[in-house]
């Protein structure tokens, strides 16, 4: 827990101090952690789906420390602030949470998220009483460092088969009252859900675009109440549709026009470099 970190946590606090809403993306690999530094943003952070995807496999099916370790890659590609997806915590027990974030902020990790799903089918939530608890438990943890280790408190609802807007309300208020420094629902409907979500909390509430139909202009989230905007996997996404395209194009076609569409390596590596 270096100088280093304790200055990357305080800039990432204050971005959600100072006035107007900002983006926050998603990186996959040290290469793009690289780029989106370059292209200006001021923190970073990492998708369990994209994370999952460098290593040939679909979202949560990585382990605690494959997590870790590919946090600790982002981390060492920037000298922004990083937030980390930890899914559920990499464990049921509040116990488990609290060490999974221990581990991320030896990591140099100066923010993570925590959610409310098990990852079990016949049973996807925790009960709210148990969701409460692992978040109370991270936040705990979190104040023990001697900088501000953010925990963004998620609500899965909407994601997970149970769309019910007054429910979800219910655990992010109960989140905030533990102590969740930002609060996130993904996949909400509408801006009208987004808004009703924002107006119930007094915290900053992250917005996951990335959702077709349900990733709104900036200018509206921010009229809406939000404060931070993650892209989740869908930057990665379109890597991976660029990839997909040029493939078949050369494969099926026979062509290579997507060579005079694509960035110049000089370009690449001045992102890189900046």
């Amino acid at each position: 827990m270096t100088t280093s970190q304790t200055e990357r946590a305080l800039r990432f606090q204050a971005l959600h101090k100072e006035p107007g809403i900002f983006i926050i993306p998603n990186a996959w690999d040290a290469g793009s952690a690289r780029i989106l530094t370059g292209l200006g943003f001021a923190a970073i952070a990492t998708s369990s789906g994209a994370a999952a995807g460098t290593l040939g496999r679909r979202d949560g099916m990585m382990s605690r420390e494959e997590a870790l370790a590919h946090s600790r890659t982002i981390v060492a590609a920037t000298d922004l602030p990083v937030s980390a997806d930890l899914e559920k915590g990499f464990g049921d027990s509040p116990r488990t949470v609290a060490t999974t974030v221990r581990l991320a902020a030896e990591t140099g990790l100066v923010a993570a998220s925590i959610e409310d799903a098990t990852g079990d089918p016949a049973k996807p939530f925790f009960t709210f009483e148990d969701a409460v608890a692992r978040i109370a438990a991270a936040i705990a943890e979190a104040r023990k460092f001697p900088f501000p280790f953010m925990i963004t408190a998620r609500s899965e609802n909407f994601l997970r088969g149970n769309p019910d807007l007054d429910d979800t309300i219910a655990r992010l208020r109960a989140f905030e009252a533990a102590g969740a420094d930002v609060l996130m629902a993904p996949g909400l409907p509408d801006l009208a859900a987004v808004a009703k979500v924002c107006k119930a909390l007094t915290r900053p509430v992250n917005f996951m675009a990335g959702m077709p139909g349900r990733s709104f202009p900036v200018a509206e989230l921010a009229a809406a109440g939000v404060k931070r905007i993650s892209l989740a996997t869908s930057l990665y996404r379109a890597a991976m549709s660029g990839l997909v395209r040029a493939a078949r194009e050369a494969t099926e076609e026979g062509t290579f026009g997507y060579v005079d569409k694509a960035l110049k390596a000089a370009e690449i590596n001045a992102l890189m470099a900046s």
